[in-house]
């Protein structure tokens, strides 16, 4: 008999739902795309019913690789991160689209806030900055925007939920209002020393207590399946927002280990242990996972344009047809050939934050062609990275080494320039499903199908490892080009 773990993995283009054995290979998937909704400038919604119905399907299409004789120990949910929904406690009902985590509708109140000087007791209490980013401010939006949305909050008829517990609602018929420390710790509502719902939070941003979720362990029992679905009966045992399964899909459990995902952006995500790090340098403090009570913390930083920088080289400027061409154009350029590209096209996230500064290439000379700009962006995505690893060096925590996945980690010469720029290994796995991984390893801590985070340790394999080579006076000298670049650009925009 087989015991199987079933991941649900919501993400903010698809939904997917992928069947684990317990050596974590992949025995089926599901996987279905649902509409993105722009109905203003810098407003990005979800339509809650196509999470749902989408979720739905791929649960379906992955259970079809159960067998007669297999067992399904347990459930697990991963999710997009911040994205805000609001529904009516007794029909189910939302009262609105989904508000997404790439929304800036609340940018006006954020600075409001910033100019107040609320920031450092958010950050102090949540290990956040004030940004749109993260969920009260867009809860805040519906309850003051959504026609008598705060009078039925007040009331108790309204229940709040990221898409994790949205889904668990959902799943359990409305049996559980519950979610999972890490997707807690997203929301600027959460404190994270006390591991509650913070009452002078919910003042700071007008929520009513009564529409928070509980929140559990990110390995608990969250509740059972009473939806009609092909997994009715059983129960959902582990939850955890994406790039906290991500984090434990790596088994980066012990404090110096970090994960990045490299897709359209990247998340650099770093084990800081039992003790969170406050960050003095732009970083996010947040939550790792949290087991039988016992939070563990992280250092989190964002990079906006990685993947989505190669994808503007194929699809804006056209100078590759393919992404996998960046690879052979890169190994045949010499690595300080003296261009520079940012690719802030969406402003320039961690450490910076800086919302205004637009992308730009530096060092263009007769002698530049297209290699050494096809290049200079695969370089772009590892500077960028070096930016997150000195801040968390200043913060008092350097990665020891990086486990790296997402869509560029196929390139190997990016993830050698990448070790010999940080000056640290960077090992690709074997699964590269780490984020569904993740949830699935949680789930199974839960059910039994595991005992410990050493067995778990165990069962990581590395596909391939990547060590510096490059001297580190080569290093400095790259990276201080890079520096130079930035602040010129931040200059003009007027940072």
């Amino acid at each position: 008999m087989s015991e199987l773990l079933l991941a649900i993995d919501q993400g903010t283009t698809s939904s997917r739902a992928i069947l684990f054995e317990k050596d974590g290979s992949i025995r089926a998937t599901g996987q279905q795309e649902f509409p993105q909704h722009f109905p203003a400038d810098g407003w990005v919604e979800h339509d809650p019913e196509d999470i749902w119905q989408s979720t739905l399907a791929t649960i379906e299409e992955a259970a079809k690789g159960l067998k007669k004789e297999d067992s399904l120990a347990a459930v697990g949910i991963t999710n997009q991160r911040e994205t805000t929904l609001v529904w009516d406690r007794n029909t189910g009902e939302p009262v609105c689209r989904a508000i997404v985590w790439q929304d800036r509708r609340t940018s006006v109140f954020c600075e409001a806030l910033r100019s107040a000087n609320r920031e450092p007791l958010v950050q102090s209490k949540t290990g956040l900055l004030l940004d749109p980013y993260f969920s009260a401010t867009k809860l805040r939006w519906i309850l003051d925007n959504i026609e008598g949305a705060r009078e039925r909050a007040e009331k108790g008829e309204l229940a709040f939920g990221t898409v994790d517990t949205f889904l668990l609602w959902r799943l359990t018929g409305g049996r559980h209002h519950r979610t999972d420390a890490t997707n807690a710790s997203r929301t600027l509502l959460f404190n994270i020393h006390t591991q509650d719902w913070d009452e002078e939070l919910l003042q700071l941003f007008g929520i009513p207590r009564s529409m928070l979720p509980e929140v559990l362990d990110s390995a608990a029992d969250f509740g059972r399946i009473e939806a009609d679905c092909a997994v009715r009966g059983y129960h959902v045992m582990g939850m955890a927002g994406d790039q906290h399964a991500a984090l434990f899909g790596q088994t980066c459990f012990a404090p110096g280990m970090a994960k990045s995902t490299y897709g359209t952006g990247c998340f650099l995500v770093m084990n800081t242990g039992e003790e969170p790090i406050l960050s003095e340098h732009r970083m996010l403090t947040t939550m790792a996972y949290r087991l039988n009570g016992k939070p563990t913390y992280a250092l989190e930083g964002s990079i906006f344009i990685a993947g989505a920088a190669i994808q503007w080289l194929r699809d804006g400027l056209k100078l590759i047809d393919v992404a996998d061409e960046s690879e052979d154009h890169a190994t045949e350029t010499p690595e300080d050939h003296g261009v520079y590209l940012v690719p802030a096209f969406t402003g320039l996230g961690a450490p910076y934050w800086d919302p205004d500064a637009r992308g730009a290439i530096f060092g263009l000379t007769r002698n530049t062609g297209i290699r050494e700009i096809v290049t200079a962006g695969l370089q772009s995505v590892c500077y960028q990275t070096k930016d997150l690893q000195k801040a968390m060096e200043k913060d008092g925590m350097r990665p020891v080494n990086l486990r790296v996945d997402g869509g560029m980690v196929v390139n190997n010469w990016f993830l050698q320039f990448l070790s010999d720029l940080l000056g640290v290994s960077v090992e690709r796995p074997r699964i590269i499903e780490t984020t569904a991984l993740g949830v699935a390893y949680l789930a199974g801590l839960q059910a039994g199908v595991y005992q410990s985070l050493n067995e778990l340790s165990d069962m990581w394999r590395c596909d391939r490892a990547f060590h510096p080579t490059m001297s580190k006076i080569d290093r400095d000298r790259l990276y201080k080009g890079w520096v130079g670049v930035v602040a010129k650009l931040q200059h003009e925009t007027g940072e």
